[in-house]
């Protein structure tokens, strides 16, 4: 176990806190519910954004930016949006502060706005109010828009990455010309997201459709990826939403289609968010420290030479010159780390715990010898291996550490995702050994409600990949045709 960091068998809670803490990623904020993404985490974002951004060019899409503030009245033009964020949004009331002459600095009452402005939560009814003056024909669509911002949802209850009032996102806003693009697109963005996750997060999620209690508040589908954390407990980690005509209607966003008719315009929106860190924490990390994925870690490769004199170390820095050059030109990230205020000792601890993948220590012997040593941080296994060549044995050891991580987790998943046919094992399975649980539903929200209100489970979604076989509902024993994925969740 790392130094101050609890086991996470101990407090899983714990654990996470210590993690992001003692490794730099972030800490908490003056102001209540909100963070400081520090360097090293914001660095991961960067990646995150890096990758997420050329994806999203790929198929066609381009970016853009909308106001901060949104009017108030934009809000009351669709119902079911404003239900559900309403409890959430914080409001902008006046817009001018003074001195109150005692030396204290007060709201200024005659400053009151004339329309209170809500602070995005999302950024659907400014987007649409604005596309009403983009779009007047067929040959203006499809508009493929996405949005780097902030957001705030004002939240009780907030953890690090996870869950905080303001957090910073991706959001993508597209319009179309039928249904049928509109849902291609909708499909299309999470298969780009659940693409993302394993190939670069190397994390396995489960593709699916959300129930009608658990869509976007303005959604007529919402499509997800689940994800499974360590602790058995699920974590969405990106949701595409087929928003059908309901926003253009509310804004009066219509076009001429090829036929010369006039109809309104069919909508999506797709986001991921940094709560992606989190889940890249708590689904492969340990109680010594962050375990990173290669391509996502902000340190490849961390090289710490082991002297006891200047000339040692002029010798090994004019090696790992070289070295840096080689793995540079190969895309890869390397730090040396020469500082003379550590002891090695303290350096490999330190890169433990922040989850750099690989570790070379090179020393006057392994000069003398044409050797290194490697130090893998997903299995924390060493070896000693020649000089000559290592640039190519460290990408190939990037790519195995890569698909390892990909395997642990994915083997994790299988082991804790339990298909059940009755309330009594349902129940059971969720307090003994948490995970995925597969079981039959009525397809009713009444029944999907009365479960969680009973167990804190939810149907995190219908999967895609669902086969047809006949069963019963585990709470009501009405016949049911497929299986849902439930978990307790983040």
């Amino acid at each position: 176990m790392s130094k101050g960091v609890i086991s996470k068998d101990e407090d899983y809670s714990q654990w996470f806190n210590d993690l992001v803490i003692k490794s730099d990623m972030a800490e908490y904020s003056p102001v209540r519910g909100c963070m400081i993404i520090k360097p090293y985490g914001y660095s991961i974002w960067e990646k995150i954004q890096a990758v997420l951004d050329g994806m999203f060019k790929d198929t066609g899409h381009s970016n853009a930016y909308f106001p901060l503030l949104i009017p108030k009245s934009f809000f009351s033009k669709e119902a079911s949006h404003v239900d559900g964020f309403a409890k959430e949004c914080a409001v902008v009331t006046h817009y001018r502060l003074k001195n109150d002459g005692e030396g204290n600095i007060i709201v200024d009452e005659e400053a009151k706005l004339e329309e209170e402005l809500i602070i995005r939560p999302t950024s659907e009814t400014i987007i649409w109010n604005t596309y009403k003056g983009w779009i007047q024909s067929y040959r203006d669509l499809p508009i493929l828009v996405n949005q780097w911002a902030n957001v705030m949802r004002w939240e009780m209850r907030t953890r690090l990455f996870l869950r905080t009032s303001e957090f910073l996102w991706q959001e993508g806003h597209t319009a179309h010309a039928t249904a049928d693009e509109a849902i291609a697109e909708t499909e299309q963005m999470l298969n780009v997201y659940a693409d993302f996750a394993e190939n670069w997060m190397a994390l396995p999620v489960v593709k699916g459709r959300k129930t009608a209690n658990e869509r976007f508040a303005g959604a007529l589908d919402t499509y997800c990826i689940e994800a499974l954390m360590q602790d058995g407990k699920a974590l969405q980690a990106g949701t595409s939403h087929f928003l059908g005509q309901n926003f253009a209607k509310a804004f009066d966003v219509k076009f001429t289609n090829k036929e010369n008719k006039i109809e309104h315009v069919w909508a999506t929106s797709w986001g991921v968010s940094t709560r992606l860190i989190g889940a890249l924490i708590m689904a492969h990390s340990d109680d010594a420290g962050l375990v990173l994925p290669p391509k996502l870690a902000p340190i490849q490769v961390v090289v710490v030479p082991i002297y006891k004199h200047q000339e040692e170390l002029d010798n090994i820095s004019a090696y790992v010159d070289s070295l840096k050059k080689e793995l540079k030109a190969k895309g890869i990230s390397v730090k040396f780390d020469n500082r003379d205020t550590h002891r090695p000792g303290s350096k490999f601890a330190e890169y433990e715990l922040k989850g750099v993948p690989l570790r070379v220590a090179i020393g006057s012997r392994d000069m003398q010898n044409g050797t290194v040593e490697l130090a893998r941080r997903d299995t924390k296994t060493k070896e000693t291996t020649a000089q000559e060549g290592l640039a190519g044995k460290i990408e190939s050891l990037l790519e195995e550490i890569q698909n390892n991580i990909y395997k642990k987790a994915f083997d994790f998943r299988a082991e804790n995702t339990t298909e059940v046919d009755t309330w009594d094992e349902f129940k059971r399975m969720l307090d003994e050994e948490p995970g995925f649980i597969s079981a039959h539903w009525d397809g009713t929200s009444e029944t999907e409600q009365k479960i969680k209100e009973e167990t804190k489970a939810t149907i995190r979604c219908i999967p895609l990949d669902n086969k047809q076989e006949e069963g019963k509902c585990i709470l009501t024993g009405k016949p049911s045709t497929q299986r849902v994925l439930f978990a307790r969740a983040y």
